[in-house]
C-alpha cells in the first residue's frame, strides 16, 4: 500500500523556538514514528507538510519517508498537481492532526474513491461541522481516536458515525522502554550524584505552563519537607524563564531539583526514577507516560485525558485532580513509603502498556483502519 501522510508540520529546520520551546510536536513525532513502522511493514509512505524556510528542501528522503514540503500560498494546488503526475499511485490518505491544507486531499480522494483516515491526538483538534473546511473534515472514511475522550468528542461535536471511529493509541516501541529492577535503579542513581537510599521523583514532559509546572513546584515543596533527601528531575525542553524558576527553586530547597533539559534517550530516567509526577491540565495519549509506565515506573497523574484511560487508580498507579498540588503529595508520599505497592503498580503498568500500546499491536491495526473502504 502507498500511503500519503499529512501534518501541519514536519521537520522543519529548527530544533528550538527562541523562547526555548522544541518545535518538535507529539504530532509529528507520531507521524513519523507511524510512517517508519508502515514502511517496516512493507508499506510505502510520502508525508506531505508545510514548507515553512527557504533553506530546507521541496521533497527529500527523510530515513525512508519520502518527504514533500508544500509551497505557500498555493498548497491546494500543489496537492492536487502532485497526486496527478508525480505521487499518482497513492492508495490511501492518512492524516494527523487538521492541518488547512489536508481538506483538498480529501477532496481528491472522494473524487477518484480512495480511502481516507482522520487521526487526532489530543482534545483541542476537536472540530465541529461549522464551517466549510470542517465539513470537509467531517467527511472522511475512518477516524482514529488515540482516547476515550477523544472518541466522545468526534461523536458529540463533530457528529461522526460511531461506527467510522476506532480507538487506537498512537503506540510506542515497549522494547526501547525495559522495566527497571531494584539492582539497576541503584546503579543509576549513583551515576547521576545521586544517594541510592533517596527516593527520586520524575517528571519528564514539555516544560509548559498546560503541563502543570506550577503545580510540580507546589507539590515537591511539599515533598521536600517531607523527604529532605529526595530529589526531583526534571527531564525536558520548554519555556526558557520556567526552567530557570526551577533553578531557582532548587536553590531555594536545598539544590533538590536536577533541570536536565532536553534529551534525546530518557529511558535512563525512567528506570532511575521511583515515581512518575504529570500533573498536565490538557492531554490526550501521554507519550512520556506510557514510556515511564512501559518501564514499570509507577505514576501519579492528572485525572484527564487518556490519563484515564491507561490508569486505574489504585491499581496501577494514581490519578488526581490537575492543580491539587496536596493530593499529589499524598498519593507519592504514599509511593515513597510503600516499597510492595510501588513495585505492584509498576509491574501491572508495564505488562498493560506492553500489551496495548506497543508498536507491533497498533501498526497492524492502523494499517487495516488506513485500507479499509
Amino acid at each position: 500500500m502507498n500511503i500519503c501522510l499529512l501534518i501541519k508540520d514536519f521537520a522543519v529546520g529548527k530544533k528550538f523556538l527562541a523562547d526555548g520551546r522544541p518545535t518538535k510536536s507529539g504530532a509529528e513525532i507520531h507521524g513519523e514514528n507511524h510512517a517508519l513502522q508502515l514502511i517496516k511493514l512493507g508499506h510505502r509512505v510520502t508525508l506531505m507538510t508545510k514548507k515553512r524556510f527557504l533553506h530546507t528542501a521541496a521533497r527529500e528522503n527523510f530515513n525512508g519517508i519520502d518527504l514533500v514540503r508544500l509551497h505557500p500560498p498555493l498548497r491546494w494546488l500543489e496537492i492536487f498537481l502532485r497526486l496527478l503526475t508525480t505521487h499518482r499511485d497513492i492508495d490511501a490518505f492518512y492524516i494527523i492532526g487538521t492541518p488547512k491544507f489536508s481538506v483538498w486531499a480529501i477532496l481528491f480522494a472522494r473524487l477518484f474513491n480512495k480511502p481516507v483516515t482522520l487521526a487526532l491526538t489530543g482534545k483541542a483538534e476537536i472540530f465541529s461541522a461549522d464551517n466549510w473546511r470542517n465539513r470537509i473534515l467531517s467527511t472522511c472514511t475512518h477516524y482514529v481516536a488515540t482516547t476515550r475522550e477523544i472518541r466522545d468528542g468526534f461523536i458529540e461535536r463533530g457528529g461522526i458515525d460511531p461506527k467510522k471511529i476506532s480507538i487506537l493509541p498512537h503506540g510506542i516501541d515497549t522494547a526501547r522502554y525495559p522495566p527497571s529492577s531494584e539492582k539497576i535503579r541503584r546503579e543509576l542513581k549513583i551515576s547521576h550524584g545521586v544517594d541510592p537510599a533517596a527516593k527520586v521523583l520524575l517528571f519528564c514532559a514539555r516544560v509548559v505552563r498546560d503541563k502543570g509546572v506550577d503545580t510540580l513546584q507546589d507539590v515537591w515543596r511539599i515533598l521536600h519537607r517531607r523527604f529532605p533527601t529526595a530529589r526531583l528531575f526534571v527531564v525536558g525542553g520548554g519555556l526558557n524563564e520556567l526552567l530557570d524558576e526551577l533553578r531557582r527553586l532548587s536553590t531555594e530547597l536545598d539544590d533538590s531539583i536536577s533541570v536536565i533539559g532536553e534529551v534525546d534517550a530518557p529511558q535512563e530516567f525512567y528506570r532511575m526514577a521511583d515515581v512518575y509526577i504529570f500533573p498536565s491540565r490538557h492531554e490526550g495519549l501521554p507519550t512520556s507516560l506510557l514510556e515511564a509506565m512501559a518501564c514499570a515506573l509507577p505514576a501519579v497523574t492528572s485525572d484527564i485525558g487518556g490519563c484515564e484511560d491507561v490508569i486505574e487508580n489504585g491499581v496501577n498507579g494514581w490519578r488526581v485532580h490537575s492543580e491539587d498540588a496536596a493530593a499529589f503529595a499524598e498519593k507519592i508520599s504514599e509511593l515513597f513509603t510503600d516499597d510492595d505497592r510501588r513495585k505492584i503498580f509498576g509491574e501491572r503498568a508495564s505488562k498493560l502498556i506492553r500489551r496495548t500500546c506497543d508498536f507491533a499491536t497498533v501498526i497492524p491495526k492502523l494499517a487495516d483502519i488506513i485500507s479499509a473502504r
